[in-house]
């Protein structure tokens, strides 16, 4: 890889982990409802992408679903997560979606585990068990538990996204904006009284933030870590992908003073090896769920 576009992944990357430290400024300082802003967001790429929204592909029913598993139903979730929990764990935990996404493609494309990917899956959910454990045993928070409902959803949405042929990067982004506004416009005005007013009370900061969230970090970003997919093999890219969680991790340690003791740390790095395993290994929906991965941080 060229110093060049190694310089671009390293970007993608502090892009993507950057956006979690914003999307904690919004829900959990401004105090703006996740569903609202996750509306906000959607509507920034909606209406960025929308010269690529037609003619839409088929099969029409599987890309909208697919488009809401792993937009709105996945950034709703994280954004969720993070009032509740610190950038960090939630950095740790989303990586569950790598060996679950394994574990699905086993179910539903009929791939293989083999010993390899085997134990990274392990060392994986042994790093999420450790960044999850207090003194009282094993306890979720509730940010926690979105979050994984968050691994889930977009981990679901990758494999069904691998049955759907012939979308291009932009012509997805586009589906996933105009898809998922509708519903979260709709949750957020049922379960989230006077999101619009405290949207208006946060002022240009939240603005900025839904403006730099949809198009410097869903539009630019994706676009760049697709142009590297192009020209490099999915087993480099991947891996280094991992720089996102690790600088998520240092951005809210710097910034929001998130707590990292020894527990974290070994939770962490076992996470993250075990994420880096699987990675390292053949898969035919990896980088795709990295990129969704990545990019909802």
């Amino acid at each position: 890889m060229s110093l060049r576009d190694f310089g671009l992944l390293a970007l993608v990357c502090l892009v993507w982990a950057s956006n979690n430290i914003v999307s904690k400024y919004v829900v959990s300082h401004l105090g703006s409802p996740p569903l609202f802003y996750a509306t906000a967001r959607f509507a920034v790429v909606a209406i960025a992408t929308l010269p690529w929204l037609l003619p839409m592909p088929r099969p029409r029913l599987r890309l909208i679903t697919v488009a809401l598993l792993m937009g709105g139903g996945n950034f709703a979730l994280i954004f969720m997560g993070l009032k509740y929990a610190t950038p960090s764990s939630v950095a740790v935990v989303s990586q569950l979606g790598v060996p679950i996404t394994t574990l699905l493609s086993v179910m539903m494309l009929g791939e293989t585990i083999h010993w390899r990917r085997a134990l990274g899956i392990a060392l994986t959910f042994a790093g999420v068990v450790a960044v999850m454990w207090s003194s009282a045993g094993l306890s979720a928070s509730v940010g926690l538990v979105y979050v994984i409902a968050s691994a889930v959803a977009s981990s679901l949405g990758a494999v069904m996204m691998k049955q759907i042929e012939g979308v291009k990067p932009l012509q997805f982004q586009a589906w996933v904006g105009f898809a998922s506004v509708w519903p979260l416009m709709l949750l957020s005005l049922v379960f989230e009284p006077g999101a619009l007013q405290a949207g208006a009370a946060a002022g240009w900061p939240f603005l900025a933030a839904a403006l730099y969230s949809g198009l410097v970090v869903s539009v630019g970003a994706h676009t760049g870590y697709y142009f590297l997919i192009g020209r490099y093999e999915a087993n480099l890219i991947s891996p280094l992908t991992l720089m996102t969680p690790l600088a998520t991790i240092a951005l809210g340690v710097a910034i929001f003073a998130d707590p990292f003791g020894v527990r974290m740390a070994a939770g962490s790095g076992l996470a993250l090896t075990g994420v880096l395993i699987i990675a390292l290994r053949r898969n035919q929906v990896m980088p795709l769920l990295l990129a969704i991965r990545n990019r909802a941080q």
